[in-house]
């Protein structure tokens, strides 16, 4: 029994012994955690008072459990979510309990297993979120492409060459913006269970930002962009997708939050790493707020609603550390952000090859 005991008091659950007539024989550690109250202030007191378990009815569990504890078939009760109402506050906890039952087949015991299921509904609610926002942003494109696809099938004669060249450009536009939403979703997914792959060869950072930087100038005629590297600047051994991904997203926020202004993009070499800025003259961020923009679905205020799905400093986080490295950024209100990340610097070592 003492083992027994042992190995309940290092489960992370809560496990309650109950007896036949609701008091509580045993609770463990993480039970009296659960209760806010010690185990000497839980023993044989009635389950429903010491730990008060309610379903959506507002009706204790203990007692809405006796019909099942009378038919002899009846083995236990599978998961379900109840709330803990103890010290004062609610909790959400997910519930399983195993009836013993003696010779007569009457319930002897009760063993009930409790897990607060606060995370698991946060991470319900997130996910209920990202589909939400998704289907949002989904939702303005596919009805863009659906109404310039249905006019030009059916009026196509009516519009001159300039007019279907416009249509034809919003189309693609807006396919390319579906494209990139899908391709958020599954890095998401990807980053989340640790399955993100990268296609990792020597590259040349200075030259992706260069790439980078060109396509913005092309569309963004009210901003000014520099690029500075050292000459030096070393190669290193990265998915190039990845860090062009990475930098994309960097100077389309810096974009997006700054009327006009420059946004530049600097790098530079620190011993056994290289960093990367990508710098504003923007809005800037709250100090408090400097911690969640790399938080899924954080969007800054700014001009106007905010815009986007809130994913995009989310993903840039999980890219760059999936390569061992880190980002983290630096702001001031009024006065722009700078957004930093570093990469191991090294070539083929990292990999383990020779």
């Amino acid at each position: 029994m003492a083992d027994t005991e042992a190995y309940l008091e290092a489960l992370p659950d809560a496990v309650v012994v109950v007896d036949a007539d609701g008091t509580v024989a045993y609770a463990n550690a993480a039970a009296e955690r659960l209760a806010r109250a010690g185990r000497d202030e839980l023993a044989g007191q009635p389950l429903d008072s010491v730990l008060p378990l309610r379903d959506e009815a507002g009706s204790l569990w203990w007692a809405c459990s006796a019909r099942l504890r009378r038919l002899p078939g009846v083995r236990g009760v599978p998961l379900r979510e109840l709330t803990l109402w103890a010290a004062g506050r609610s909790m959400p906890v997910d519930l399983s309990a195993t009836f013993v039952r003696g010779a007569d087949a009457a319930v002897v015991q009760a063993v009930c297993v409790l897990r607060d299921a606060s995370a698991r509904r946060r991470a319900d609610a997130n996910r209920g979120e990202l589909i939400s926002t998704l289907a949002h942003e989904l939702r303005s494109p596919l009805t863009s492409v659906k109404g310039f696809t249905s006019t030009l099938l059916h009026r196509w004669d009516r519009f001159g060459d300039e007019q279907k060249r416009h249509m034809l450009t919003t189309i693609n536009a807006d396919a390319d913006r579906v494209t990139r939403l899908i391709g958020e979703l599954l890095d998401i997914s990807r980053i989340e269970a640790g399955r993100l792959e990268l296609q990792r060869q020597m590259i040349e950072v200075p030259r992706i930002a260069r790439g980078v930087i060109g396509r913005f100038e092309q569309l963004h005629d009210g901003h000014a962009f520099r690029l500075s590297f050292p000459p030096d600047f070393p190669e290193v051994y990265a998915d190039r997708d990845k860090v062009e991904q990475v930098l994309t997203n960097l100077v389309e926020n810096a974009v997006k939050y700054s009327q006009g202004g420059t946004v530049a993009v600097r790098g530079e070499v620190t011993g056994d790493a290289v960093e990367v800025a990508v710098t504003d003259e923007g809005i800037g961020i709250p100090p408090d707020q400097v911690p969640l923009i790399f938080t899924k679905f954080y969007r800054r205020g700014g001009h106007g609603a905010p815009t986007g799905t809130g994913l995009g400093l989310f993903i840039t986080r999980g890219l760059v550390e999936a390569h061992g490295g880190r980002v983290w950024a630096r702001s001031e209100v009024d006065r722009g952000t700078e957004v930093r990340f570093r990469l191991p610097r090294g070539g083929l070592e990292l990999a383990g090859i020779e």
